[in-house]
């Protein structure tokens, strides 16, 4: 049995070593750039990053929260204001933020992500995710009941549809210059511009 326990510590400590060349080897040839692809070796550090901080009983909490029209309406707006940044209205990573991102935002549509338990999904919510852009909403404003909500919404995400993003796109954060260009627009929805543009005469 010592024997076998020897064993097992050789070759993870093998494993280790390996891993760590080969992450010192990749870094050398490629630098700390966020701007280059996550090589396989990283993307395995960051998903055994995020399976291993979900403790064992997280995987068997039940969502306390009703899946209801109303909670999912809540999660909706939630999402919009707070996640879509980094994940995009449809859960699917492709927004300027999340793209960006080391590694960048994964499709939270796909198994990877939909194949874990409501218990583990409300977990990294409250507590992020080490080595990864994914930060934690435990202790702040954003209170459990509003995370058991998102993870309702996450479920969802599959089956999003085209109405759902337009009125989440309604709700999402605005940059100054985009909050004055609707208010431009809608004061000329509503006949209010007065500053006519310059006609440009060709002789």
């Amino acid at each position: 049995m010592k024997q076998f326990a020897w064993f097992v510590l050789g070759a993870l400590t093998l494993f280790m070593i390996q891993t760590g060349a080969a992450t010192v080897v990749l870094m050398r040839a490629r630098g700390f750039s966020a701007r280059e692809e996550p090589s396989g070796i990283e993307r395995w550090v960051a998903r055994r990053a995020r399976d291993v901080s979900i403790p064992a009983e997280a995987k068997y909490q039940d969502n306390p929260v009703p899946n209801t029209p109303e909670i999912l309406a809540d999660a909706r707006a939630h999402w919009a204001d707070h996640c879509a940044s980094c994940h995009a209205n449809d859960g699917s990573g492709d927004i300027l933020m999340g793209k960006h991102m080391y590694p960048p935002s994964p499709d939270l549509r796909r198994p990877a992500t939909q194949n874990l338990s409501d218990g583990e999904l409300f977990f990294i919510i409250q507590n992020g995710i080490r080595l990864t852009g994914m930060p934690s909403w435990g202790g702040s404003e954003h209170d459990a009941e509003d995370s058991w909500k998102l993870v309702r919404f996450i479920r969802h995400l599959p089956a999003v549809t085209l109405e759902e993003r337009k009125q989440m796109e309604k709700m999402n954060p605005k940059s100054p210059d985009e909050l004055k260009e609707e208010e431009e627009e809608e004061k000329f929805l509503k006949g209010e511009t007065t500053n006519e543009p310059q006609q440009h005469h060709h002789h």
